[in-house]
């Protein structure tokens, strides 16, 4: 499937991308056609903005702060007008640059998201395999990441024996034991790093955050 991007553009401007489609990567929804942006947002990668329109687009700002689409703005040499943006591409510029830039940016995109977990006020950074918060940060390990995404995403408390089945799938050298002493060494970490004592709470249930 096709990776999609909403475009915010002039009419030209949208006329042109629509002259390349068959040659694009990647598919394109017209913020200008007859749709909202709130019916597309939930299918779109990224967004590319029509330097010539970018200081009058009221949407971009929401669609950034609730969906954290990357953006990419497309330029003129020589355009005057100042838009405050990362990822630029500056025409002219050939076909093939221009479908390597944008998939790059979904692409990096996409990697971001997935190796970053916001968990209540901490973020997990998969790739350091970092717990940070507020500036702060502690190194935690692999089974440590498991063990916080499935209490985190569990809805209900869940005992030694579930974790046991779920995360060391009843591994021949892992008991309940085993399970203590994890959340014990993570709980440890949290508290000796965020004074954080309530982060995985403990229950005659099990265990949850």
């Amino acid at each position: 499937m096709k990776n999609s991007l909403l475009v915010f553009g002039t009419k030209d401007f949208n006329n042109s991308l629509k002259e390349l489609k068959e040659y694009l990567n990647f598919s394109l929804v017209f913020i200008n056609d007859d749709n909202t942006f709130n019916d597309n947002i939930s299918i779109i990668d990224a967004l590319l903005v029509d330097s010539e329109i970018c200081n009058e687009i009221t949407n971009l700002n929401l669609i950034n702060s609730e969906h954290n689409k990357p953006t990419l703005l497309i330029e003129k040499v020589g355009f005057l007008k100042k838009c405050n943006y990362t990822n630029k591409i500056t025409l002219p510029v050939t076909l093939l640059d221009f479908n390597y830039k944008i998939m790059n940016l979904i692409t990096s995109n996409k990697f971001h998201r997935n190796s970053s977990v916001k968990i209540k006020e901490y973020l997990i950074d998969k790739n350091e395999k970092k717990l940070k918060k507020n500036g702060l940060s502690t190194t935690v390990t692999e089974r440590e990441i498991e063990l916080i995404e499935l209490l985190f995403n569990e809805l209900k408390p869940l005992s030694k024996k579930s974790l046991l089945q779920k995360i060391w799938k009843y591994s021949k050298n892992a008991d309940t034991h085993t399970v203590e002493t994890h959340i014990y060494r993570l709980r440890k970490k949290i508290l000796d790093k965020f004074s954080d004592g309530q982060f995985i709470k403990n229950s005659k249930a099990g265990y949850s955050i």
